[in-house]
């Protein structure tokens, strides 16, 4: 979402018009759900995506059409297979896409993109709110970032990665997770973090690298973490304050300070614990916790050997095992 975002505000600033295309609704069996953005400017060209294939090729023809006609509307595709009107597709449900043209000229239009962008910066949940006209055509957007409000107009609670639309105060108003709270604390440095932090950077995750000794903790090292923190592995929490919607990644260089940092984990509300290591590792780990006072069911919270087995042997193919069940996890939380 931050390149998306990024894109069109360098567009808009050249005083460039484009077309910023979202998936508002679907049924049955769909490529990418509600919330899904793609940009297409006057090249032709895009960024983001509403599904890939067929669904897409069209839209981004439609889209260059639009944008030349200065239009915004919504369109519905079906996308089953030996139907007429549909795109050949065997997914078998339809969806429908807003095909939004972002103007230029409005002031109102960068000042969006400023305040999209500042809310993806911000660590906390977001939520984007469009007020829709009487033509169907999106009109006032904004970001809200207080639940109170979004009960106040109707929304359902929780609104985690679910759209909604409501009437509020007679308009029609429709709302769309935009930013989500949570970071991804990686301890230890070494060749899987370095690798792993790249790979989480395009996925949404923000990571925050914290490690003991300097050269392993440093924006050179990881020029696309949040934030790098040197702090001892025996305790961290007078640097790190972890939230029940933060991810904890334990890899530091020893066994001790995997198990120094997994016991201050346990004591937190992470939504997410995963450490590396063999399963004869594990069960020594398992003892020594039951020791220590801890119970089975502290243990099972944790993602160990962490990652989903996909037999992964190098750093690079950790990395992807790593980020594949945090996709996992974040999708079953929401």
């Amino acid at each position: 979402m931050k390149i998306l975002i990024s894109s069109i505000a360098r567009v808009i600033q050249n005083k460039e018009n484009c077309m910023l295309l979202s998936v508002i609704a679907g049924s049955g069996s769909t490529p990418r759900g509600a919330g899904a953005k793609m940009a297409v400017f006057a090249d032709g060209s895009s960024i983001g995506t509403i599904g890939g294939g067929a669904l897409e090729y069209k839209s981004q023809q439609m889209a260059v059409e639009a944008l030349q006609k200065k239009q915004s509307y919504t369109m519905e595709f079906k996308l089953h297979p030996n139907q007429v009107a549909d795109l050949g597709m065997v997914c078998g449900g339809d969806v429908e896409v807003y095909f939004q043209y972002v103007d230029a000229s409005k002031p109102e239009t960068l000042a969006l993109l400023m305040q999209l962008s500042d809310a993806l910066e911000q660590n906390t949940d977001s939520w984007l709110v469009t007020r829709i006209s009487r033509n169907g055509h999106w009109a006032e957007q904004t970001i809200l970032t207080d639940r109170r409000k979004l009960a106040q107009m109707g929304f359902p609670s929780p609104l985690t990665n679910k759209t909604a639309i409501v009437t509020y105060e007679g308009s029609k108003y429709y709302a769309e997770p935009f930013q989500t709270s949570g970071r991804v604390y990686i301890f230890g440095g070494g060749h899987i973090s370095k690798s792993l932090v790249p790979v989480l950077y395009p996925l949404g995750f923000r990571s925050v690298v914290i490690d003991d000794k300097p050269e392993f903790s440093n924006k050179t090292r990881f020029p696309l973490a949040e934030e790098t923190i040197l702090a001892p592995f025996t305790d961290y929490s007078k640097a790190v304050q972890i939230q029940s919607s933060d991810y904890i990644i334990i890899m530091t260089r020893g066994h001790a300070n995997d198990y120094d940092v997994l016991v201050q984990a346990l004591r937190t509300e992470a939504c997410y614990i995963g450490m590396i290591g063999s399963r004869s590792k594990l069960k020594t780990t398992r003892e020594k916790l039951l020791a220590d006072g801890f119970s089975d069911d502290d243990f099972n919270r944790v993602h160990a050997p962490i990652g989903l087995s996909i037999k992964a042997v190098t750093p690079e193919e950790i990395a992807i095992s790593i980020a594949s069940e945090l996709i996992l996890v974040r999708a079953e939380l929401t």
